[in-house]
C-alpha cells in the first residue's frame, strides 16, 4: 500500500494539537524543517516537545508559541548561535515550562523509549547539578498529564546497594517526523550518515510523518536492503519532499545553506525580526514548492554535494 501523500496532508493528518513530538536530525543536519514550516501553517500546536539536540526546528516552533512544555539538551544553530534566539527569549521572559537533561541522557531516553521501557536506570548527571535542578516544578508537571511528576527518582542499585542510580521517565511519544535520503512508496527509509535519534523516535512513535529527498518503489529500495534504516511499517505518511532539510544540511545531497542561517540568527534576535521571518519564509509561502521558488534555482543548486570532492562552497 502506498503511504505518499502531500506534505499537508501528512501533517493534517498524523500531527495533531497536544501531541508529545519528536523531531529527527541534529541542530543543523537533516532537519524536517519543510514539515515544520507547515505544522506553523497549519496553526498545529500545544506540544510536549522532546527536543532531542535542536536547531532552528524547535527554536520556530517555540517562537511561534506552538510548545507548551519543553524536554532538552541542547538547542542551537553550531556556528551560528550560541544557543536558540527564540527558546532563549522564551525562559528569559518565564514563557516556557522547560525540563533540561544532559544529551547523553536524553539520547538513551530516545532508545529506551524505543525499546518500550518505563524508566531508564542511569549514572548519567550525577554531580553535573542537573540531577539537582529541575526546570519544571512537580507543582506543574501534576498539571500536565503527559509530562510525568518527577524529573527522575534516585534508587539504590539492586545488585550493588552502595552504588545509587538516577530512574529517568521515558517519554511516551505519540508522534515524530524525520527527513530521510531516500524513502519508497510503503515508508522503507535509507539514512546515509549518522542515524542520530531517528531510527529510536520512528520504533517509539504511535504515527510517523517522513519527507524524503528521492522517492522510489518499494522494488528499488529493496536491491540493497541493508542499507536500509527504518522499515516501512513504521510510517504513516511519506512526502516527496526535495531539499526538505534546508536550510540544514543533508549528507549526501547539499550542505547547510551559510547565509540563510545567518539570516535567520539575525531575525530571531527580536519579537519584530522573527515575526517578519515567519511572514517571509513561512506563511509567505503557501508550500515546499512555494518556498524553493523564494530561494531560486541558482542558490539550492550552489549548495548541492559534488560526488567524490563534496561540497564546493
Amino acid at each position: 500500500m502506498s503511504k505518499v501523500m502531500s506534505l499537508s496532508e501528512a501533517v493534517e493528518r498524523y500531527i495533531r494539537d497536544g501531541d508529545h513530538l519528536a523531531v529527527g536530525g541534529f541542530t543543523t543536519n537533516r532537519k524536517p524543517i519543510a514539515a515544520v514550516y507547515e505544522i506553523i501553517r497549519q496553526g498545529k500546536g500545544g506540544f510536549i516537545a522532546e527536543g532531542g539536540p535542536a536547531g532552528s526546528d524547535w527554536d520556530m516552533l517555540i517562537g511561534a508559541e506552538r510548545v507548551k512544555a519543553y524536554i532538552n539538551c541542547y538547542t542551537a544553530n553550531p556556528r551560528f548561535s550560541n544557543i536558540g534566539r527564540r527558546f532563549r527569549a522564551a525562559i528569559e521572559e518565564g514563557k516556557l515550562l522547560f525540563e533540561d537533561y544532559s544529551q547523553d541522557a536524553a539520547m538513551m531516553l530516545f532508545h529506551a523509549a524505543s525499546l518500550g521501557l518505563p524508566y531508564l536506570p542511569s549514572r548519567y548527571m550525577f554531580g553535573s547539578g542537573m540531577e539537582d535542578i529541575w526546570g519544571i516544578s512537580r507543582e506543574k508537571r501534576e498539571k500536565i498529564d503527559k509530562l510525568p511528576n518527577e524529573k527522575y527518582i534516585v534508587q539504590e542499585n539492586p545488585f550493588n546497594p552502595e552504588e545509587k542510580l538516577l530512574l529517568l521517565p521515558v517519554p511516551r511519544i505519540e508522534a515524530a517526523v524525520i527527513h530521510v535520503q531516500i524513502a519508497s512508496e510503503d515508508g522503507t527509509c535509507r539514512i546515509f550518515g549518522d542515524e542520530y535519534q531517528d531510527v529510536d523516535i520512528a520504533v517509539a512513535a504511535e504515527r510517523v510523518v517522513v519527507t524524503c529527498e528521492e522517492l522510489v518503489s518499494n522494488e528499488e529500495i529493496r536491491k540493497d536492503a541493508e542499507q536500509n534504516s527504518i522499515p516501512g511499517f513504521l510510517v504513516d505518511a511519506v512526502v516527496h519532499t526535495a531539499y526538505g532539510a534546508h536550510p540544514t544540511q543533508c549528507r549526501a545531497y547539499y550542505d547547510y545553506d551559510k547565509d540563510f542561517l545567518r539570516m535567520y540568527d539575525k531575525a530571531s534576535k527580536s519579537d519584530e525580526g522573527f515575526e517578519t521571518f515567519l511572514r517571509e519564509w513561512v506563511y509567505g509561502a503557501d508550500d515546499h514548492a512555494a518556498y524553493l521558488d523564494k530561494l531560486g534555482a541558482a542558490r539550492m543548486l550552489g549548495l548541492r554535494v559534488t560526488p567524490g570532492i563534496g561540497y564546493v562552497k
